[in-house]
């Protein structure tokens, strides 16, 4: 296919769906000249996602459009943020990407012999790379490097210094990658020259809400669906997701119909009950959203075809990863922490077992039968909760009280965690007669700086911490 093209159909090919591309008119200019050398890295943190299809649908753009294509496992930058990856699951992990993306780039009728694998560490440690990475140190500040970084290492109030080395890696890099990398890329355009290096184009994938409204996470349970997830999982996932009739702002449900789907198949079909119009074929994704817009398509049809499509691409991976040895590579690669430890989950009062969520609050209104003030409804995007608003307070006459305040620019839905329990998955209900939440409150406190923590541990979100206004060394409850 990719001999019939002309430089310009290649060019459309390569950047549909893109949210950004830097460097287009060099882009164009090698198209002219030559095919286009193009790789495509992830870092070997988390297990993959469902969210994962929209670079694999890239890539199958890229090599119907003649490039040669080259996936990077970055297993030293999994371990630079932050440690995301622990140094002794580093090459286990490499190998679980390894599988389940070929397993995923299988699924969509990708041709594996196309492709060329690389792992990081295999040139990263090379004496050229590191002398490299030196002299790079030597012109970018720390305050450029920790703003290169903001939207893709995990920011904490004390930051490890691998975190700073991790954009300098970056930059010796041409990639295809979320658009969350935009300012390591600009801080690429400015220092790259000064290495000898050619400026390079850097494609960058949109970065799809995940089902809480909110950017999929590997390390947010209910942001995701895994890619091992069962057919009973994903349609209980699906029903909670966040997916507002007429809404198609931060919707993930139709974010994946349009990076995912039309891509793969050109076409989408809505399943709906013959007394509601019967099944719709959509070929054109502004429609889909039209349609959804104006509440012609139903949430729940919406979920529901997206589910079918979805448990299709799915299917061969659940297969390929029933095979003993990959059922061992995944335990071994991501062993269950409270195994690790030799203690019971349910006996366990780690703070990962409380399910807390930034919500927005919607409206308040005057107690009917109080001197107080009564929460009538909080925007928790699609989460089924028994929302209750977490406060600071100082006794007294008066008696003080202070919501908790998210980082800028949270939305409804993100998880809260303690720092240091980021994995841990939340209980689906506590039990009341173990009183997890009563023994696990009585630790959470606010600090001398205004820092919501747990055992002076701080309450985060991946943006930043959790904090109140005034209200220093108050409870929290």
């Amino acid at each position: 296919m990719a001999g019939q093209l002309s430089p310009d159909e290649k060019y459309d090919l390569i950047t549909r769906n893109l949210q950004e591309v830097l460097g287009e008119e060099k882009l164009k200019q090698i198209l002219q000249e030559r095919e286009l050398k193009v790789y495509w890295g992830t870092a070997t943190t988390g297990k993959p996602h469902v969210a994962y299809f929209v670079p694999m649908s890239k890539i199958a753009d890229f090599l119907k459009a003649g490039c040669e294509v080259t996936i990077l496992f970055a297993d030293l930058h999994a371990y630079l943020d932050n440690m995301k990856a622990p140094w002794e699951l580093l090459e286990l992990r490499v190998k679980y990407y390894e599988q389940v993306i070929k397993a995923m780039l299988e699924s969509i009728g990708v041709p594996l012999d196309k492709l060329k694998f690389v792992k990081g560490t295999d040139y990263q440690l090379s004496r050229e790379y590191t002398l490299d990475v030196y002299r790079l140190s030597s012109m970018v500040t720390e305050h450029d490097a920790k703003k290169a970084g903001a939207e893709v290492v995990k920011q904490v109030e004390h930051p490890l210094l691998s975190g700073l080395l991790y954009p300098g890696l970056q930059l010796s890099l041409s990639t295809v990658w979320g658009v969350d990398q935009r300012k390591i890329f600009t801080l690429a355009e400015k220092y790259l020259p000064s290495l000898g290096f050619a400026k390079r184009s850097h494609l960058m994938n949109p970065m799809v809400p995940g089902l809480t409204g909110a950017k999929m996470s590997s390390s947010e349970e209910e942001s995701k669906i895994d890619l091992l997830d069962s057919k009973e999982d994903v349609k209980k996932k699906l029903k909670k997701a966040f997916c507002e009739p007429g809404n198609i702002q931060n919707n993930g449900v139709l974010s994946f119909v349009k990076y995912v789907l039309f891509p793969l198949h050109g076409e989408f079909c809505v399943k709906r009950d013959p007394k509601w119009g019967g099944d719709k074929v959509y070929t054109v994704f502004e429609e889909v959203e039209k349609d959804f817009g104006a509440e012609l398509v139903h949430p729940g049809d919406l979920k529901a075809s997206v589910e079918v499509a979805l448990n299709k691409l799915m299917e061969p991976i659940r297969k390929k990863f029933e095979m003993p040895e990959l059922r061992k590579l995944t335990n071994s690669a991501y062993p269950d922490p409270s195994k690790n430890r030799g203690v019971a989950e349910d006996d366990q009062l780690a703070p990962s077992r409380l399910d807390i969520r930034v919500g927005k609050v919607v409206s308040v209104e005057k107690h009917p039968d109080a001197d107080s003030l009564y929460l009538e409804k909080i925007d928790m995007r699609g989460i089924e909760s028994q929302a209750m608003l977490l406060c600071a307070s100082i006794e007294g006459e008066p008696r003080q009280v202070e919501p908790l305040d998210p980082p800028e620019d949270s939305s409804p839905g993100e998880r809260v965690f303690v720092e240091g329990y980021e994995t841990g998955k939340p209980d689906e209900r506590l039990n009341p007669k173990k009183k997890v939440w009563e023994k696990l409150q009585v630790d959470l406190k606010v600090s001398d700086v205004c820092v919501a923590q747990w055992k002076d541990k701080q309450l985060m979100t991946k943006l930043g911490q959790i904090t109140c206004k005034t209200l220093k060394g108050g409870n929290i409850s």
